[in-house]
This record gives structure tokens, C-alpha cells and sequence, in this order.
């Protein structure tokens, strides 16, 4: 599937989405990854292989600690996570199935785990993440769990010059295991105004199937809790709740 919303509208993800706006995230997830590799590595930890890296903005901050290999499928948001850090080695490629022949101390997934819409695909994509991961080394996954998900609202909204966007987008439950975001984008510039639609079909699983995978693959987990991410996006009541399940691959 070739989603507008990462190729040929991704350059939209710069007025939306600066790297400024990831920096209190990424903290987050460095504290959790230098507490759980404190105790199992020898030395620190160098470098991070980055599953689904979208357009960068995580890296602009992740490279400030780690070497980073981002790996994403659509070539729009390669684009401008090549732009943005011209010093992190970008590859286009499937979380699932990439092979770089090489192992990280760290492997991330912290935004398109909820890509993988069969049970097979998230299989696929976490044991391949396993793959490219040191003995001791850390995972870090940021997911849903089906019995916090629920049906939601956002909008986001930016401009820079002449050119302003706005994107509502509504995610809603479909099936056991499915839901769909439905993304309506307005893009105005120099007043005139160009509409696009898009549904993404998305995959939602219960915690004890994320457990059950992570053990299938040697994996002693954690998880925090992180259900403030998006306040600032939700409209309504909404709530958009998220886990991090973090740990060390043991052999």
C-alpha cells in the first residue's frame, strides 16, 4: 500500500510535526532504555536500528546518543528523514522482512507497530526486530492494547508562509482486531484550497497476544504506560492510551 499520507503529501509532516515536538518522547524512551541496558551491558550502548522511522523527527534527537540505521517503506518520508539528518544512514524497506546483516545494541519501534494488521505481519515484524538485535540488547516497542483502545478524534494543524494544513483524522474500531484511521487533509495555499482523504487500515491486538509474541522470542518485558502523548490533538472526551514494552533479549 502507497499512502499519500507518506509519499506525496509527507512534505506536510514538516509543518506539522517538527522535531521540536518530539523531544519530550524521545527523553522518555532514552531514560527507559539507559535504565534497563545499565544493568546488561559491559559498556554503553552505541548503536540503534530505528523500524519505521517516518520522516525523522525522533532521530533528530535519537542521534544525539546512538549511530542510527532508520528503516521505512514509503520513500516520501525517506525524503525528509534524509534532509533533516543527513549523518543517520536511512534504508527503504519492510520492518518485516529487511535484512541489514548486522546487529544493534538497541532496536525501536516507537510509531508504525500498528501497521502490521495481521497477527502474522506483527509476528514477523518483531521477530525480525529480534533478529537485529544483540545478546543484551534492548527492545523498545510503543503499542495499543485492544482493552485500552478506543474510538477517537484528532486534529492537527500548522503553517509556514503561505501555506496552511490542517488534517482530522478518526480512528475507529472495524473488527476484533482492526481499525481504521480515516484522514481528511485541507491544505490552503495562497488562499486556495485542496482537500485529500485517505483510510488506513490498522491492526489492534490484546495484551496478553503482544506477551505471548515477546516471550516466543526470548524477550523479558516491561511496560509503561504513556496516555498523554496526543491530549493536545484529541478532540471530545477522547483518550488515546499507549504502552512501551521495553527489554532485553536473552539467548
Amino acid at each position: 500500500m502507497k499512502w499519500k499520507a507518506y509519499n506525496e503529501l509527507a512534505w506536510t509532516d514538516k509543518i506539522l510535526a517538527p522535531p521540536d515536538n518530539y523531544r519530550e518522547e524521545t527523553s522518555f524512551y532514552i531514560k527507559i532504555l539507559n535504565k534497563i541496558l545499565s544493568k546488561e551491558m559491559s559498556k554503553q550502548p552505541s548503536t540503534m536500528l530505528h523500524l519505521g522511522c517516518g520522516a525523522g523527527a525522533h532521530d533528530y534527537h535519537f542521534k544525539r546518543y546512538f549511530q542510527i540505521t532508520g528503516v521505512d517503506i514509503s520513500e516520501g518520508m525517506l525524503t525528509i528523514a534524509r534532509e533533516r539528518n543527513p549523518q543517520v544512514k536511512y534504508i527503504k524497506g519492510d520492518m518485516r522482512a529487511v535484512n541489514l546483516n548486522r546487529k544493534y545494541d538497541i532496536v525501536i519501534i516507537p510509531d508504525s507497530i500498528m501497521y502490521m494488521v495481521t497477527l502474522t505481519d506483527l509476528r514477523e515484524a518483531i521477530s525480525n526486530a529480534v533478529c537485529h538485535l544483540k545478546t543484551d540488547g534492548a527492545l523498545l516497542v510503543t503499542a495499543h492494547t485492544k482493552e485500552d483502545f478506543q474510538n477517537n478524534n484528532f486534529v492537527y494543524s500548522g503553517e509556514k508562509g503561505d501555506i496552511h494544513v490542517t488534517v482530522f483524522e478518526n480512528n475507529y474500531i472495524v473488527s476484533e482486531t482492526i481499525y481504521e484511521a480515516a484522514m481528511t487533509y485541507l491544505i490552503r495555499q495562497n488562499g486556495k484550497l485542496k482537500i485529500y482523504n485517505e483510510v488506513h487500515t490498522l491492526g489492534l491486538y490484546p495484551y496478553n497476544t503482544w506477551q505471548n509474541i515477546f516471550k516466543e522470542n526470548n524477550l523479558k518485558i516491561s511496560q509503561v504506560d504513556m496516555n498523554h502523548l496526543y491530549d493536545q490533538y484529541l478532540l471530545e472526551d477522547g483518550q488515546y492510551k499507549l504502552k512501551i514494552f521495553s527489554g532485553i533479549l536473552k539467548k
